[in-house]
Protein backbone atom coordinates (compact mmCIF):
# COMPACT_ATOMS: atom_id res chain seq x y z
CA UNK A 1 0.00 0.00 0.00
CA UNK A 2 1.17 3.28 -0.61
CA UNK A 3 1.14 6.83 1.31
CA UNK A 4 -2.29 7.65 0.62
CA UNK A 5 -3.76 4.82 -1.32
CA UNK A 6 -4.54 1.73 0.19
CA UNK A 7 -6.13 -1.48 -1.20
CA UNK A 8 -9.83 0.72 -1.31
CA UNK A 9 -8.31 3.65 -1.91
CA UNK A 10 -7.61 7.00 -0.88
CA UNK A 11 -9.43 6.97 2.76
CA UNK A 12 -9.78 9.21 6.02
CA UNK A 13 -11.71 12.09 7.66
CA UNK A 14 -13.08 14.60 4.66
CA UNK A 15 -11.03 17.64 5.87
CA UNK A 16 -8.84 16.08 7.74
CA UNK A 17 -7.15 13.17 5.88
CA UNK A 18 -8.68 13.49 2.94
CA UNK A 19 -8.92 17.22 1.88
CA UNK A 20 -10.50 19.42 -1.05
CA UNK A 21 -6.53 19.96 -2.01
CA UNK A 22 -6.46 15.92 -2.51
CA UNK A 23 -9.45 16.06 -4.47
CA UNK A 24 -8.20 18.89 -6.81
CA UNK A 25 -4.60 17.67 -6.97
CA UNK A 26 -5.88 13.88 -8.25
CA UNK A 27 -8.19 15.47 -10.84
CA UNK A 28 -5.17 17.49 -11.83
CA UNK A 29 -2.78 14.92 -12.43
CA UNK A 30 -5.58 12.36 -13.46
CA UNK A 31 -6.73 14.92 -16.24
CA UNK A 32 -3.02 15.40 -17.16
CA UNK A 33 -1.94 12.08 -17.43
CA UNK A 34 -4.66 10.91 -19.81
CA UNK A 35 -4.64 14.14 -22.06
CA UNK A 36 -1.38 14.43 -23.19
CA UNK A 37 -2.53 13.53 -26.63
CA UNK A 38 -6.08 13.77 -26.46
CA UNK A 39 -9.15 15.42 -24.36
CA UNK A 40 -9.07 12.96 -21.79
CA UNK A 41 -12.87 11.66 -20.34
CA UNK A 42 -13.28 10.71 -17.14
CA UNK A 43 -16.61 9.34 -15.47
CA UNK A 44 -17.07 10.24 -11.81
CA UNK A 45 -20.08 9.02 -9.47
CA UNK A 46 -20.52 9.58 -5.13
CA UNK A 47 -22.75 7.89 -2.86
CA UNK A 48 -24.51 10.16 -0.02
CA UNK A 49 -22.21 11.63 2.27
CA UNK A 50 -22.62 15.13 2.85
CA UNK A 51 -19.00 15.73 1.73
CA UNK A 52 -18.97 13.49 -1.39
CA UNK A 53 -20.12 16.69 -2.89
CA UNK A 54 -17.75 18.89 -2.21
CA UNK A 55 -15.32 16.44 -3.10
CA UNK A 56 -17.25 15.66 -6.07
CA UNK A 57 -16.60 19.58 -6.99
CA UNK A 58 -13.00 19.17 -6.34
CA UNK A 59 -12.18 16.59 -8.41
CA UNK A 60 -14.27 17.82 -11.39
CA UNK A 61 -12.19 21.27 -10.95
CA UNK A 62 -8.80 19.88 -11.36
CA UNK A 63 -10.05 17.32 -14.17
CA UNK A 64 -11.54 20.56 -15.83
CA UNK A 65 -8.15 22.77 -15.37
CA UNK A 66 -6.12 20.40 -17.08
CA UNK A 67 -8.64 20.19 -19.98
CA UNK A 68 -10.24 16.74 -19.26
CA UNK A 69 -14.30 16.48 -19.57
CA UNK A 70 -15.68 15.16 -16.33
CA UNK A 71 -18.75 13.02 -16.81
CA UNK A 72 -21.18 13.11 -13.85
CA UNK A 73 -23.44 10.18 -12.94
CA UNK A 74 -24.17 11.64 -9.35
CA UNK A 75 -25.09 9.35 -6.47
CA UNK A 76 -24.78 6.20 -7.80
CA UNK A 77 -22.53 2.89 -6.74
CA UNK A 78 -18.89 1.81 -7.01
CA UNK A 79 -19.57 -1.10 -9.56
CA UNK A 80 -22.04 0.88 -11.60
CA UNK A 81 -18.53 3.23 -12.69
CA UNK A 82 -16.76 0.65 -13.33
CA UNK A 83 -19.70 -0.64 -15.48
CA UNK A 84 -19.73 2.65 -17.42
CA UNK A 85 -15.99 3.06 -16.87
CA UNK A 86 -15.48 0.35 -19.44
CA UNK A 87 -18.63 0.08 -20.87
CA UNK A 88 -18.64 3.60 -22.53
CA UNK A 89 -14.65 3.84 -23.78
CA UNK A 90 -13.87 6.35 -20.54
CA UNK A 91 -10.13 7.04 -20.25
CA UNK A 92 -10.52 5.87 -15.91
CA UNK A 93 -13.33 6.30 -13.19
CA UNK A 94 -13.78 8.12 -10.15
CA UNK A 95 -15.82 7.18 -7.18
CA UNK A 96 -16.40 8.90 -4.18
CA UNK A 97 -17.12 6.74 -1.01
CA UNK A 98 -15.84 5.51 2.19
CA UNK A 99 -17.73 2.29 1.55
CA UNK A 100 -18.72 0.79 5.08
CA UNK A 101 -17.21 3.86 6.83
CA UNK A 102 -18.81 6.47 8.51
CA UNK A 103 -20.48 9.36 7.27
CA UNK A 104 -17.43 11.70 8.28
CA UNK A 105 -15.06 9.40 6.66
CA UNK A 106 -14.67 9.41 2.77
CA UNK A 107 -12.60 7.85 0.29
CA UNK A 108 -11.53 8.85 -3.46
CA UNK A 109 -10.98 4.97 -5.66
CA UNK A 110 -9.88 5.20 -8.71
CA UNK A 111 -10.74 2.92 -11.68
CA UNK A 112 -8.69 2.22 -14.45
CA UNK A 113 -10.86 2.09 -18.12
CA UNK A 114 -11.59 -1.68 -17.80
CA UNK A 115 -13.05 -1.01 -15.37
CA UNK A 116 -10.44 -2.60 -12.53
CA UNK A 117 -8.77 -1.25 -9.69
CA UNK A 118 -6.36 1.64 -11.03
CA UNK A 119 -2.96 -0.26 -10.65
CA UNK A 120 0.19 0.82 -8.10
CA UNK A 121 2.34 2.56 -10.81
CA UNK A 122 0.20 5.14 -11.64
CA UNK A 123 -1.17 5.81 -7.75
CA UNK A 124 2.41 6.26 -6.94
CA UNK A 125 2.66 8.98 -9.72
CA UNK A 126 -0.30 10.20 -8.39
CA UNK A 127 1.18 10.55 -4.56
CA UNK A 128 4.29 12.02 -5.69
CA UNK A 129 2.66 14.51 -7.46
CA UNK A 130 0.58 15.51 -4.28
CA UNK A 131 3.59 15.14 -2.30
CA UNK A 132 5.26 18.19 -4.27
CA UNK A 133 2.06 20.47 -3.92
CA UNK A 134 1.83 20.01 -0.46
CA UNK A 135 5.54 20.97 -0.22
CA UNK A 136 4.91 24.45 -1.59
CA UNK A 137 6.80 23.34 -5.03
CA UNK A 138 5.64 25.02 -8.31
CA UNK A 139 2.84 23.08 -10.28
CA UNK A 140 4.85 21.30 -13.54
CA UNK A 141 1.50 20.51 -14.88
CA UNK A 142 0.49 23.30 -17.46
CA UNK A 143 -3.41 24.52 -16.73
CA UNK A 144 -5.46 24.40 -19.64
CA UNK A 145 -6.40 27.68 -21.14
CA UNK A 146 -9.09 28.85 -24.00
CA UNK A 147 -11.12 26.29 -25.60
CA UNK A 148 -8.80 23.55 -24.18
CA UNK A 149 -10.45 24.29 -20.52
CA UNK A 150 -12.49 20.61 -19.90
CA UNK A 151 -16.49 20.55 -19.26
CA UNK A 152 -18.71 18.89 -16.60
CA UNK A 153 -21.52 16.84 -18.02
CA UNK A 154 -24.41 15.55 -16.92
CA UNK A 155 -24.22 11.45 -17.51
CA UNK A 156 -27.31 9.91 -15.67
CA UNK A 157 -27.89 8.30 -18.28
CA UNK A 158 -25.28 6.16 -17.99
CA UNK A 159 -26.06 5.09 -14.55
CA UNK A 160 -29.41 4.11 -16.00
CA UNK A 161 -27.70 2.23 -18.44
CA UNK A 162 -25.88 0.18 -15.73
CA UNK A 163 -29.29 -0.42 -14.13
CA UNK A 164 -30.64 -1.23 -17.04
CA UNK A 165 -27.70 -3.80 -17.06
CA UNK A 166 -28.75 -5.38 -14.08
CA UNK A 167 -31.87 -5.71 -14.72
CA UNK A 168 -31.25 -7.90 -18.32
CA UNK A 169 -28.98 -10.20 -16.39
CA UNK A 170 -32.04 -12.08 -14.76
CA UNK A 171 -33.01 -15.36 -16.72
CA UNK A 172 -36.67 -15.78 -14.95
CA UNK A 173 -39.29 -13.65 -13.22
CA UNK A 174 -38.70 -13.72 -9.78
CA UNK A 175 -42.43 -13.18 -8.89
CA UNK A 176 -43.77 -14.51 -5.63
CA UNK A 177 -40.40 -14.43 -4.23
CA UNK A 178 -40.63 -11.96 -1.24
CA UNK A 179 -37.34 -9.84 -0.89
CA UNK A 180 -36.11 -7.84 1.78
CA UNK A 181 -33.31 -4.69 0.54
CA UNK A 182 -31.30 -2.56 3.33
CA UNK A 183 -29.82 0.21 1.14
CA UNK A 184 -27.63 1.60 4.22
CA UNK A 185 -28.35 5.10 3.58
CA UNK A 186 -26.09 4.80 0.66
CA UNK A 187 -25.94 4.74 -3.19
CA UNK A 188 -28.31 1.94 -3.78
CA UNK A 189 -31.15 4.11 -2.02
CA UNK A 190 -32.58 4.96 -5.24
CA UNK A 191 -31.80 2.26 -7.75
CA UNK A 192 -32.29 -0.86 -5.78
CA UNK A 193 -36.09 -1.59 -5.54
CA UNK A 194 -36.57 -0.29 -9.37
CA UNK A 195 -34.04 -3.49 -10.01
CA UNK A 196 -35.84 -5.87 -8.17
CA UNK A 197 -39.81 -4.70 -8.69
CA UNK A 198 -38.55 -4.78 -12.84
CA UNK A 199 -37.81 -8.48 -12.39
CA UNK A 200 -40.94 -9.31 -10.58
CA UNK A 201 -40.25 -9.50 -7.00
CA UNK A 202 -42.18 -8.45 -4.32
CA UNK A 203 -39.68 -6.16 -2.70
CA UNK A 204 -39.58 -4.52 1.17
CA UNK A 205 -36.99 -2.00 1.58
CA UNK A 206 -35.57 -0.05 4.66
CA UNK A 207 -32.70 2.22 5.18
CA UNK A 208 -33.74 4.40 1.84
CA UNK A 209 -33.66 7.49 2.98
CA UNK A 210 -30.01 9.47 3.07
CA UNK A 211 -29.63 12.88 4.64
CA UNK A 212 -25.75 12.92 4.27
CA UNK A 213 -25.21 11.71 7.50
CA UNK A 214 -27.26 8.57 8.16
CA UNK A 215 -25.19 6.30 6.02
CA UNK A 216 -24.47 2.71 7.48
CA UNK A 217 -25.54 4.29 10.89
CA UNK A 218 -27.63 1.03 12.26
CA UNK A 219 -27.79 -0.02 8.97
CA UNK A 220 -26.55 -2.05 6.20
CA UNK A 221 -23.87 -4.79 5.64
CA UNK A 222 -22.04 -3.68 9.12
CA UNK A 223 -25.33 -4.04 10.93
CA UNK A 224 -26.92 -6.85 9.68
CA UNK A 225 -29.16 -7.50 12.80
CA UNK A 226 -31.88 -4.78 10.96
CA UNK A 227 -32.12 -6.98 8.19
CA UNK A 228 -32.63 -10.05 10.32
CA UNK A 229 -35.38 -8.48 12.57
CA UNK A 230 -37.18 -7.44 9.27
CA UNK A 231 -37.09 -10.64 7.34
CA UNK A 232 -38.48 -12.28 10.54
CA UNK A 233 -41.11 -9.61 10.97
CA UNK A 234 -42.25 -9.34 7.26
CA UNK A 235 -42.06 -12.93 6.68
CA UNK A 236 -39.67 -12.81 3.42
CA UNK A 237 -37.68 -15.84 1.56
CA UNK A 238 -34.52 -13.60 1.79
CA UNK A 239 -32.86 -10.30 2.63
CA UNK A 240 -29.49 -8.41 1.10
CA UNK A 241 -27.93 -5.82 2.88
CA UNK A 242 -25.32 -3.90 1.01
CA UNK A 243 -22.85 -0.82 1.95
CA UNK A 244 -22.73 2.58 1.49
CA UNK A 245 -21.33 1.63 -1.93
CA UNK A 246 -22.57 -1.24 -2.74
CA UNK A 247 -19.80 -3.17 -3.68
CA UNK A 248 -20.43 -5.94 -1.35
CA UNK A 249 -23.58 -7.91 0.00
CA UNK A 250 -24.82 -9.74 2.93
CA UNK A 251 -27.61 -11.73 3.46
CA UNK A 252 -30.61 -13.15 5.40
CA UNK A 253 -32.37 -16.41 5.13
CA UNK A 254 -36.15 -17.26 5.77
CA UNK A 255 -35.05 -17.77 9.46
CA UNK A 256 -33.17 -15.29 10.05
CA UNK A 257 -29.48 -16.82 9.77
CA UNK A 258 -26.71 -14.39 8.54
CA UNK A 259 -25.67 -15.59 5.09
CA UNK A 260 -22.20 -14.69 4.62
CA UNK A 261 -19.87 -13.61 1.27
CA UNK A 262 -18.30 -17.24 2.54
CA UNK A 263 -22.29 -18.98 1.70
CA UNK A 264 -22.62 -16.97 -1.77
CA UNK A 265 -19.49 -18.36 -2.88
CA UNK A 266 -20.49 -21.99 -1.80
CA UNK A 267 -24.12 -21.62 -3.44
CA UNK A 268 -23.03 -19.61 -6.58
CA UNK A 269 -19.82 -22.38 -6.79
CA UNK A 270 -21.97 -24.87 -6.61
CA UNK A 271 -24.45 -24.24 -8.93
CA UNK A 272 -21.77 -22.78 -11.47
CA UNK A 273 -20.27 -26.49 -11.57
CA UNK A 274 -23.83 -28.46 -11.25
CA UNK A 275 -24.68 -26.41 -14.38
CA UNK A 276 -21.36 -26.68 -16.15
CA UNK A 277 -20.30 -23.43 -15.81
CA UNK A 278 -17.48 -23.42 -13.50
CA UNK A 279 -15.41 -26.66 -15.16
CA UNK A 280 -12.36 -26.94 -13.81
CA UNK A 281 -11.72 -23.41 -12.32
CA UNK A 282 -11.38 -22.70 -9.27
CA UNK A 283 -12.95 -20.23 -6.92
CA UNK A 284 -10.82 -17.61 -4.97
CA UNK A 285 -11.08 -17.17 -1.48
CA UNK A 286 -9.47 -14.98 1.11
CA UNK A 287 -7.16 -16.01 4.11
CA UNK A 288 -10.46 -15.35 6.14
CA UNK A 289 -12.84 -17.21 4.42
CA UNK A 290 -14.46 -19.98 6.87
CA UNK A 291 -12.89 -23.23 7.22
CA UNK A 292 -16.39 -24.78 6.74
CA UNK A 293 -16.07 -23.51 3.09
CA UNK A 294 -13.21 -25.15 2.52
CA UNK A 295 -14.80 -28.41 3.83
CA UNK A 296 -17.74 -27.91 1.52
CA UNK A 297 -15.90 -27.24 -1.16
CA UNK A 298 -14.00 -30.45 -1.10
CA UNK A 299 -16.98 -32.40 -0.33
CA UNK A 300 -18.05 -31.17 -3.75
CA UNK A 301 -14.44 -31.70 -5.53
CA UNK A 302 -14.40 -27.74 -5.91
CA UNK A 303 -10.62 -26.45 -6.27
CA UNK A 304 -10.19 -23.19 -4.37
CA UNK A 305 -7.02 -20.44 -4.01
CA UNK A 306 -6.51 -17.87 -1.21
CA UNK A 307 -5.64 -14.36 -1.22
CA UNK A 308 -4.71 -12.20 0.94
CA UNK A 309 -7.54 -9.77 2.59
CA UNK A 310 -8.88 -6.87 -0.27
CA UNK A 311 -10.88 -7.57 -2.75
CA UNK A 312 -8.49 -5.88 -5.02
CA UNK A 313 -6.27 -9.39 -4.37
CA UNK A 314 -8.77 -11.70 -5.10
CA UNK A 315 -9.63 -9.91 -8.60
CA UNK A 316 -5.73 -10.11 -9.42
CA UNK A 317 -5.97 -13.44 -8.67
CA UNK A 318 -8.71 -14.30 -11.07
CA UNK A 319 -7.77 -11.99 -13.69
CA UNK A 320 -4.20 -14.21 -13.71
CA UNK A 321 -5.94 -17.31 -13.76
CA UNK A 322 -9.17 -16.93 -15.56
CA UNK A 323 -11.23 -17.54 -12.86
CA UNK A 324 -14.77 -16.85 -12.95
CA UNK A 325 -16.37 -16.58 -9.01
CA UNK A 326 -14.35 -15.52 -6.35
CA UNK A 327 -14.90 -13.13 -3.17
CA UNK A 328 -14.69 -12.58 0.75
CA UNK A 329 -16.32 -13.49 3.85
CA UNK A 330 -17.22 -9.82 3.96
CA UNK A 331 -19.35 -9.94 0.75
CA UNK A 332 -17.00 -8.69 -1.97
CA UNK A 333 -18.04 -11.18 -4.90
CA UNK A 334 -16.77 -10.70 -8.29
CA UNK A 335 -18.30 -12.78 -10.96
CA UNK A 336 -16.34 -12.20 -13.89
CA UNK A 337 -18.27 -13.17 -16.91
CA UNK A 338 -20.84 -10.19 -15.97
CA UNK A 339 -18.03 -7.26 -13.90
CA UNK A 340 -14.76 -6.77 -13.10
CA UNK A 341 -15.16 -5.83 -9.44
CA UNK A 342 -17.36 -6.30 -6.57
CA UNK A 343 -20.95 -5.69 -6.99
CA UNK A 344 -23.82 -5.96 -4.25
CA UNK A 345 -26.72 -5.63 -6.15
CA UNK A 346 -25.10 -8.32 -9.35
CA UNK A 347 -24.63 -10.58 -6.27
CA UNK A 348 -27.93 -10.43 -4.81
CA UNK A 349 -29.59 -10.80 -8.07
CA UNK A 350 -27.15 -14.50 -8.80
CA UNK A 351 -28.18 -15.91 -5.32
CA UNK A 352 -31.81 -14.82 -6.08
CA UNK A 353 -32.05 -16.55 -9.12
CA UNK A 354 -30.36 -19.64 -7.55
CA UNK A 355 -32.94 -19.54 -5.01
CA UNK A 356 -35.73 -19.17 -7.47
CA UNK A 357 -34.21 -21.87 -9.79
CA UNK A 358 -33.74 -24.48 -7.02
CA UNK A 359 -37.20 -24.22 -5.62
CA UNK A 360 -35.58 -24.13 -1.95
CA UNK A 361 -35.74 -22.06 0.44
CA UNK A 362 -32.35 -19.59 1.12
CA UNK A 363 -31.59 -21.94 4.78
CA UNK A 364 -31.56 -24.97 2.92
CA UNK A 365 -29.49 -23.67 -0.05
CA UNK A 366 -26.61 -22.67 2.67
CA UNK A 367 -27.13 -25.14 4.78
Amino acid sequence: MGKYFGTDGFRGEANVDLTVMHAFEIGRYLGWYYGKDKKARVVIGKDTRRSSYMLESALCAGLTASGADAYLLHVTTTPSVSYVARADDFDCGIMISASHNPYYDNGIKLINGKGEKMGDELLNEIEAYIDRASAGEKDCLPYATGEKIGRTVDYSAGRNRYIGFLISLATRSYKGKKVGLDCANGSTWMMAKSVFDALGADTYVISNNPDGININVNCGSTHIEQMQKFVLANKLDVGFAFDGDADRCLAVDEKGNIITGDHILYVCGKYMRDSGILGEKKIVTTVMSNMGLYRALDALGIGYEKTAVGDKYVAENMRANGYILGGEQSGHMIFTDYATTGDGQLSALQFLQILALSGKSASVLTA
